[in-house]
Formats: C-alpha cells, sequence, structure tokens
C-alpha cells in the first residue's frame, strides 16, 4: 500500500500518505532519548483514552544524556523514526511535540503579582496569562532560556490557597510558580534537528512532566508522589503534592552507566553487555546465583567467557544505589517535608530502566517508600499494543497526549475568539441599526415639523388675506359714505 521513495540525501520517505495538517484531533509526539528515539501519533478515541495509530523507533546515535552532541546523526535517526511511524500509521506527520532532558535542566521556585485596575471585575484568564506572562521576563543566568511556567498556589488580595482564581474578585493577583529553566543552546539544537528533518515544532515539554501524564492517577498527585524516570543517559525526577507540581530535576547517570559498568568489569563489547543487563541482570544479588553462569561467546573464534549471574548482579547493584541514592537526596534537599508520611502514594519508576528486575524491591530498600512500576496503559485504549504498555514508551505516550491537549486548548481559544468577533460583530451591527432608526426617526420628525411649520405659514397666510379683505371693504364702504355725505351737501 505504501511506497518507499528514497531522497537526493538518501532518506527514505513514504507516499500514498493521509495528510493531518489542520487537523487538532491528530498529535504526535518525538521522544528523542539518548538510547533510542520514538515518534508515536494517537488521537483520543470515544471514551477518552489515547489510540496510538503508528509508533516507529529508531537507535540515537547523537545523543549523550539527553543533550545533542552530532546533529546530522540525530537528524538521521529522528527521520527513521518518523518514517517508521507513518509507514504503520498511513499518516503523513509535520509537526511533533519534542521532549526535552539533560542535565542542563534545573528548576526554581518564584512569585510575582498584579495590581488590577478595575477590582469591580472578576478574575479572568487574561490576568492569568499577564501574571504568568510576566515570569516568562524573569532574568536568568547567561545563556539560559525558560522552558515552562508552571503556576501553583494563588493569593488574592492576601487571600491564600487559592487553586482557581478565575471568577474571583480582587485587585491584587499574586501566585507562586515553579520556573524549568535550560540552556538556550541544547534547545535550540534540538529545534534545529527538527527542522531539518522536515517537521514543525509545535511545543517542547520537559520530560519528566510528560512521563507524568502518562502514568500517574490524579489520586497519587493529590495524595503526594515521587515520579523517577530512568532513561539511557538521565534519570528525571517530579514531585506532585495536592494535585501541582512541586519540584523537578534531572540526574546525570541512566541505563548506559550500568550498561558501561559490565562492558567493563567483563572485558566485553557494549552489544553483549546490553544484552546481559536486559536478559539476565537484576537489581538485587541473591545467594542463589553463585551457581548460575551465563556463556558469552568471544570475538572471532575466541573462547567463549563466563560470568556468574551473581558477579553480574552486584555489579549492577552497586551502580543502582548510587542512582537511587542521588534521588532520594534530591527529594530529601528539596523539602524535608517531602518523605514517606507527606508523599502518600510514595514512588513511581518509568521509563526502559524501572524494567530491569527487582529494582522496586531495591528502590523501596534504600528510601523506605511504598514503590510501584509505572505503565502507561491506563490512558491509552483497549486496542494498544502490549509493547506499547510497557514504561520505556511513557514518555512518548505522554507527549502525545501533551499534543493533543494543546491542540484542544487552541481549537477552544480558536472557537472563543470566533464567537467573541462575532459577538462584536453584532454590537456593532446593533450599534449601527440603532443609529440609523435614531436617524430616521430625526428625519421623520424634521419633515413633521417642516409640514406644521406650512400648515402653520397657511393659515396666517389666510388669517392675513381676510383681514386684509375686511381692512379693504370697509376703507371701500367708508369712501363711498363719504361720497355720500359730499354729494347731500
Amino acid at each position: 500500500m505504501y511506497e518507499k521513495v528514497t531522497s537526493n540525501q538518501g532518506v527514505e520517505t513514504a507516499t500514498n500518505l493521509q495528510s493531518i495538517k489542520g487537523r487538532p484531533e491528530y498529535a504526535v509526539g518525538l521522544d528523542i532519548g539518548t538510547t533510542k528515539i520514538v515518534a508515536m501519533i494517537g488521537r483520543y478515541n470515544d471514551y477518552g483514552k489515547v489510540e496510538v495509530l503508528g509508533v516507529g523507533k529508531s537507535k540515537s546515535l547523537g545523543v549523550h544524556r539527553g543533550v545533542v552532541n552530532n546533529i546530522t546523526k540525530t537528524i538521521e535517526s529522528i527521520q527513521k523514526a518518523i518514517f517508521e511511524a507513518q509507514v504503520a500509521s498511513g499518516i503523513e506527520i509535520t509537526e511533533v511535540t519534542v521532549g526535552i532532558a539533560g542535565q542542563h535542566i534545573r528548576s526554581t521556585q518564584e512569585s510575582d503579582y498584579i495590581i488590577r485596575q478595575d477590582a469591580e471585575r472578576v478574575i479572568d484568564s487574561a490576568d492569568i496569562d499577564q501574571l504568568c506572562g510576566q515570569m516568562h521576563k524573569l532574568a536568568v543566568l547567561p545563556g539560559e532560556e525558560i522552558l515552562h511556567v508552571l503556576p501553583q498556589e494563588y493569593k488574592v488580595d492576601g487571600q491564600t490557597e487559592i487553586t482557581e482564581p478565575i471568577g474571583m474578585y480582587g485587585g491584587r493577583l499574586e501566585a507562586n510558580f515553579h520556573v524549568v529553566v535550560g540552556q538556550i543552546t541544547s534547545i535550540k539544537n534540538i529545534g534545529r534537528c527538527v527542522k531539518s528533518a522536515g517537521l514543525d515544532l509545535s511545543n517542547i515539554t520537559l520530560e519528566p512532566i510528560a512521563s507524568s501524564k502518562a502514568v500517574l492517577s490524579q489520586e497519587e498527585k493529590e495524595a503526594g508522589v515521587a515520579l523517577i524516570d530512568i532513561g539511557g543517559g538521565t534519570t528525571d525526577l517530579a514531585i506532585f503534592k495536592d494535585g501541582i507540581i512541586r519540584h523537578t530535576a534531572v540526574i546525570p547517570f541512566g541505563g548506559n552507566v550500568i550498561t558501561e559498568d559490565i562492558k567493563e568489569g567483563c572485558a566485553i563489547i557494549e552489544r553483549q553487555a546490553e544484552m546481559l543487563k536486559v536478559k539476565f541482570g537484576s537489581a538485587v544479588p541473591f545467594d542463589s546465583q553463585k551457581k548460575e553462569f551465563i556463556s558469552i561467546p568471544g570475538l572471532r573464534g575466541r573462547e567463549p567467557k563466563e560470568i556468574s549471574k551473581l558477579n553480574l548482579s552486584k555489579m549492577i547493584y552497586a551502580r543502582v544505589v548510587e542512582i537511587v541514592e542521588m534521588v532520594y537526596q534530591e527529594i530529601k534537599n528539596y523539602g524535608h517535608e517531602y518523605n514517606s508520611r507527606k508523599l502518600i502514594a510514595g514512588i513511581v519508576l518509568t521509563g526502559g530502566g524501572a524494567q530491569l528486575k527487582n529494582l522496586k524491591q531495591l528502590v523501596e530498600l534504600v528510601t523506605g517508600m511504598d514503590t510501584r512500576i509505572g505503565y502507561p496503559n491506563e490512558h491509552l485504549s483497549g486496542t494498544s499494543k502490549k509493547e506499547i504498555t510497557c514504561p520505556m514508551y511513557a514518555t512518548a505516550v505522554g507527549l502525545v497526549m501533551e499534543g493533543l491537549e494543546a491542540n484542544q486548548h487552541t481549537n477552544e481559544d480558536e472557537i472563543r475568539e470566533q464567537i467573541s468577533s462575532e459577538n462584536e460583530l453584532l454590537d456593532q451591527q446593533q450599534e449601527i441599526a440603532a443609529a440609523d432608526s435614531k436617524t430616521d426617526e430625526g428625519q421623520v420628525s424634521g419633515v413633521d415639523d417642516e409640514i406644521k411649520v406650512e400648515s402653520e405659514y397657511k393659515m396666517h397666510e389666510d388669517r392675513t388675506k381676510v383681514m386684509t379683505d375686511k381692512k379693504n371693504f370697509f376703507e371701500r364702504w367708508g369712501d363711498k359714505f363719504k361720497e355720500f355725505l359730499d354729494n347731500v351737501e
């Protein structure tokens, strides 16, 4: 059904694709990770679940710890993933929502306020936009750019703990914000790769925020939860409490450092080390593993190597404990109140690294917090393939959801603007009609006045004529009477 066409640059493209340009019911998430690049296209079904129409995956060749370090290879990997998603879905991909991570990401807590000119007018979305717009002008370190401005609690005229100020009266509107900042060069490099791959960049989203959409429930966010997304190059953290994001952080270590330890410890190549980690690895060593050995094929006829599962698990355990302790320290540094008593929902693990055997038990042992593995299947339709429901696709699913929500908001804003424009046009038409009516009444009134004046003038002329005729009669009668007297004499 689809034809493969090779362009002049040697890039494969698909023909006979259905275009979705200008159709907000579709969205594409592009997860540019350290080990893989995933392109996923989806839409909401009739039940509000995400229906995945196509997925493309390619090995990430130009990204290190979430940061692009080879533009050309990254572009090629993006194009390959996009091509596979287009062929799988039969839909042409033109714009994407991209996830961003990396050790250059940092977050900060800020606050700001506005003084409203008319306190008798209720607070609306324009006031919120104005307040958020001020935060986007916040001074940051040289070479940095603000990625997200996320409102937390609001204050209206000193009244605190307001989560939704719209519809309230007040003169001073204040808010606390969670501000996410990243390096301009890293952000621009991602944008350049996307555009050079022939795509439009609709939005850039912090990856832990996207992952949280896919694997966390609203109840967990209300109760308090720490999301840990273990990727290939970084481990992302997002803390939620009372339904609001409280803190985000990126730890510059992920599954790749575990693979590197196995590679060096066993003196094998990277591909073999990754295979050992995925197929035989465990985050917790057990004594029963002493008697179990794994045979690794030698290179070009060399003798195979053997390694016990216990030694393999010990190497993995040492590095995983280090990563978990760094994340847990980040949780404690943010606020001493964020512990097992305050974060009632505990920890949710997701990402490709969350598939490591016995990782849940190890995290519970190190942190003392309840832990579960986060799967994105809660928000996916029942027809989704089993492969997509695994934790390694959580970020891609979250990016699709982010894109769909953004499209809905854009569509709602356009409808709202259209309704507002139509109302303004209707008001103008009514004003013009009223003015015309008033003018017509004035013209009719003027005509009536003219008729009245002409009538009165005619009556005056008639009275004047009658008086003149009477005067002339008496004058003639007087002349005749005077002539009669003269004749008598």
